[in-house]
């Protein structure tokens, strides 16, 4: 997450446009690291994702999101997961596999765990989402 979100200059491109990007190609040996996915066309959006809950005070289980796109696919990422409060923000980087340009919706999932309270409720008082390309929530 250190290189989150871009510069302002765009995010460092590799082959045919890594020329755009001079200052970055000074150091020697560098490390270059790329996250794929798992199908056609391979490409991931890195995003920040930040998440307050309300409800209980106190719960177990865990908090998935569920990115569907234009096209009806949908992928699902877990964002925490064990002892969950609402006293807390949960924050993760993810590499989502939908475009944010043709996501049409974001699901919040709650699922909890098989010993907790049974009548316990869960929700998100507010879900942020900070693309990695451009900045934009």
């Amino acid at each position: 997450g250190d290189c989150f979100p871009c510069p302002s200059e765009g995010c460092p491109m590799m082959g045919h446009y890594a020329d755009r990007f001079q200052g970055k190609l000074k150091r020697v040996n560098q490390k270059y690291f790329l996250n794929t996915a798992a199908d056609e066309p391979f490409a991931t959006w890195r995003q920040k994702v930040f998440i307050k809950l309300s409800g209980v005070k106190k719960t177990r289980g865990d908090i998935n999101l569920v990115f569907h796109d234009t096209q009806g696919n949908t992928k699902e990422y877990e964002v925490a997961n064990g002892d969950l409060s609402q006293d807390e923000v949960y924050t993760k980087y993810l590499d989502v596999e939908i475009n944010p340009k043709k996501t049409t919706k974001i699901e919040f999932l709650w699922n909890k765990a098989i010993f907790s309270l049974l009548w316990a409720r869960l929700g998100a008082e507010t879900v942020n989402i900070i693309h990695g390309e451009d900045g934009h929530r």
